[in-house]
């Protein structure tokens, strides 16, 4: 098959964008990747969205988009998988410039968390729960998240703040992120000291809901025009899993199948193994998430998942580089953006051109969405090709 590449890249910065508009969000990244292309025309726009319907009253974006962004004609739709959709939309592009139906596919993902505020912004994000036995009830993501934190720090004899090196990892990274929400660096005591907001999760093991857009151009590539950028960016491996909406109806609620199951197909698909990874963008939602797909994808065996981050080794320079342009946690939680974020960042590493945090000799990025805990989780390998 011919390989299929990312031949654009476009993004805003993620942050409160109460004077701008879902679509102007999106159209602003869109625009930035058609450039970023060499002016390649897309003839699909796949759009990645978590909860504009609820938080925008806005739904239909793709046809919305297209128009914005003077793409009318194309064909457009949307995609969701509540915290995976961004992922999920890059795999239907992949899939679409891969059948041959498509010769070139404009994914974007979007959100725009502040339309609402306080409680509408808990009860749409509830949405990604199973509405019958745990949203109804009460539970939140967060409250969910605080529960499975405090088994798997139980379980594993995890100590107090022994979680805090996922937080500390992502705000060095975000530092020289121009497009980060956060870019400060935050001490161990820091971490020890901040909120508490579901005991144990402390409000530096959570991501921020924010605002933002990113864009990707795929296609094959011998249709890359020749002011395209260089090096090219190769999709070497695409795949997704499902497992039970709710939590409670797992065997094991601290290992996360789909996160093993996705990573280890598109392994296969890459005609790669572990140890070639050269950095791991992970779906940092909650430290835990992390903690818990580092296992489950192999980087740690069950249970210490949480000591790579302890002993600095998920950092630039470690074992395995994570987070390497500040994660969810530092540039922020775009929902169905954040897929498609993870993407352009991994572009931008393997390129050569993340700056201060470039990671030395990168070839292949894994990058892993998940929707709620692991209920989705869409893998890809992402490798620079060469000449």
């Amino acid at each position: 098959m011919t390989d299929i590449v990312i031949a654009g890249i476009g993004q805003t910065p993620v942050g409160e964008h109460w004077e701008t508009s879902l679509r102007d969000l999106a159209v602003k990244a869109v625009r930035d990747a058609l450039k970023d292309s060499g002016g390649l025309n897309p003839q699909a726009l796949i759009v990645g969205n978590m909860l504009a319907p609820n938080l925008s009253n806005q739904a239909h974006l793709g046809a919305l988009i297209a128009d914005c962004a003077g793409l009318t004609g194309i064909e457009a739709i949307t995609t969701e998988a509540s915290g995976a959709s961004g992922g999920a939309a890059l795999r239907q592009g992949y899939l679409a410039v891969a059948s041959g139906m498509v010769d070139v596919a404009l994914v974007v993902g979007v959100e725009k968390f502040t339309d609402k505020i306080g409680p509408e912004v808990e009860e749409a994000i509830a949405t990604e729960s199973d509405a019958d036995f745990e949203s109804i009830q009460g539970m939140t993501p967060t409250a969910q998240a605080a529960m499975l934190m405090k088994r798997y720090m139980h379980e594993n004899n995890v100590p107090e703040n022994g979680l805090a090196g996922f937080a500390l990892t992502a705000h060095a990274n975000g530092v020289a992120n121009k497009n980060a929400a956060f870019r400060k660096a935050i001490k161990a005591e820091t971490y020890a000291k901040s909120e508490m907001v579901s005991d144990p999760l402390k409000v530096f093991d959570m991501a921020p809901l924010l605002d933002g857009a990113a864009a990707l151009v795929l296609t094959r590539r011998e249709l890359v025009p020749s002011n395209g950028q260089s090096p090219l960016v190769k999709i070497a491996g695409s795949a997704a899993s499902s497992d039970t909406l709710a939590l409670h109806d797992r065997k094991d609620m601290l290992y996360f199948d789909t996160a093993q199951i996705s990573a280890s197909k598109a392994l296969a698909q890459a005609g790669i193994t572990l140890d070639q990874i050269n950095f791991f963008e992970y779906h940092d939602v909650f430290s835990v998430y992390a903690a818990l797909q580092l296992e489950a994808v192999g980087f740690a065996v069950k249970g210490k998942g949480w000591k790579l981050a302890a002993d600095g080794e998920i950092g630039l320079k470690g074992k395995i580089p994570c987070a390497t342009m500040g994660g969810m946690k530092a540039r922020g939680f775009a929902g169905g953006a954040s897929g498609v974020y993870q993407a352009v960042e991994a572009v931008t590493q393997l390129r050569g051109q993340a700056g201060a945090n470039q990671v030395a000799g990168a070839k292949y990025g894994l990058l892993q969405s998940l929707g709620g805990p692991a209920s989705t989780a869409v893998s890809h390998i992402l490798q620079t090709l060469d000449f």
